[in-house]
């Protein structure tokens, strides 16, 4: 997670009374919610609210989100059209799973409507990539601003929603991680500040800028919560507003990395995908490929070499911008090169990239290091022509 943040009144000492006068029922502090990561193990917040917390009105059963995985005959390339998406639901509901295994599932949302409730995912972390729009994500831990291409990563366990100025405007490609979510490990020196030659820093990441508190007299407010974890959903209904945060501090909260802030590394000759690394979690790695120079070696090949993906499988999301190794792309697509049958540049490409001196693609890539199951959304978006795309 990133470097430490607060924001609002915390008290000297964690664990001690946070006092305020009357307090909720006279009791005189303000109360204190830790949110951690992995258990007591690893990076924590502590938040203080108006009121406990914890106070429930009811609870009742909403439904359930399962993703159901096809069972595919062969093993092929894959290339999905969701630039097209249909508009539906909010940010929430109107999510489309495409790809599923027991690490990672990729969802793609194209909302129609605003979020008009608290969502909070119990049991996974996400990254939602902006394909475009503008807006807030709105949190206990206070308001986030976003725009066009910020990565916006949200812990588990936070409870969240997005406020858009035109819902019909947002395009999202939605990562939701079964493990933890962090920066790569080698791009961190041994005090935890990212190192100068890891392709961003700590000025690139930007956290919660103000908080939501309405004061004592905002605070009670019933507002209901849906509650993700694994496939089933609950709907809370909380007895005050859980945004009455007065102050927190601590390492873990929702933050953006705008993939424009993403310094590529270059070289002579083709470097492999590692170099544009971004996230990490349990089973996959998130890479930027950010408009860059092109390879400078005077006999260089200017796009990749055909590669086989052994115990991976890869998934490139086009954002925008000319893919100098791909033909019939567009933005949206979506392709999967699952592990053990080569792929690698479009007939033509590598002549077409000589004289070529920079590319200005922009794409999201998501290799997963179990194989990927398509659901059976994604299939009506597949093109079962495009492994003989290869085929001049």
């Amino acid at each position: 997670m990133p470097y430490y943040r607060r924001l609002g009144q915390i008290p000297k000492k964690r664990h001690i009374a946070h006092r305020t006068q009357p307090g909720f029922r006279q009791e005189g502090i303000f109360y204190e919610e830790v949110l951690t990561r992995a258990g007591f193990s690893r990076a924590y917040t502590i938040l203080y609210h108006r009121r406990p917390p914890t106070r429930v009105r009811e609870v009742a059963a909403a439904g359930r989100c399962a993703v159901e995985r096809v069972a595919e005959a062969v093993l092929r390339h894959h290339h999905l059209r969701t630039g097209h998406l249909p508009r539906q639901g909010d940010p929430i509901s109107g999510r489309v799973p495409l790809l599923t295994n027991d690490d990672v599932t990729l969802w793609r949302c194209r909302p129609a409507l605003p979020q008009t409730e608290w969502f909070r995912n119990a049991a996974a972390d996400e990254i939602l990539f902006v394909h475009q729009g503008q807006g807030v994500l709105q949190s206990t831990l206070g308001l986030l601003p976003f725009r066009d291409c910020d990565y916006i990563v949200i812990p588990r366990g936070l409870l969240w929603r997005l406020e858009v100025a035109h819902p019909a405007s947002l395009d999202l490609l939605v990562i939701e991680s079964r493990g933890l979510v962090d920066f790569p490990v080698r791009y961190r020196n041994a005090d935890g500040q990212f190192k100068l030659g890891a392709p961003f820093c700590e000025r690139d990441v930007h956290g919660p800028e103000a908080l939501l508190d309405h004061g004592d007299a905002g605070a009670e407010q019933a507002t209901t919560v849906l509650i993700k974890d694994g496939e089933r959903l609950t709907r809370y209904t909380l007895a005050d507003d859980p945004c009455d945060v007065v102050g927190w501090d601590g390492y873990v909260y929702p933050f953006t990395f705008n993939a424009e802030d993403f310094e590529p590394i270059t070289g002579t000759v083709h470097q492999p995908p590692p170099v544009h690394q971004t996230f990490e979690g349990e089973g996959f790695v998130v890479c930027t490929f950010a408009p860059r120079l092109l390879d400078t070696h005077p006999e260089a090949i200017k796009v990749p070499y055909a590669h086989s993906n052994v115990e991976s499988d890869e998934v490139l999301y086009y954002v925008r911008g000319r893919f100098s190794s791909r033909r019939g792309i567009e933005e949206g697509s979506i392709t999967l090169h699952p592990h053990g049958i080569p792929h690698g540049p479009h007939p033509g490409t590598i002549a077409a990239s000589r004289d070529l001196h920079r590319t200005d693609e922009l794409a999201v890539m998501v290799d997963t290091f179990r194989p990927l199951f398509l659901t059976p959304q994604a299939l009506q978006y597949d093109d079962p022509q495009y492994p003989y795309s290869w085929l001049d």
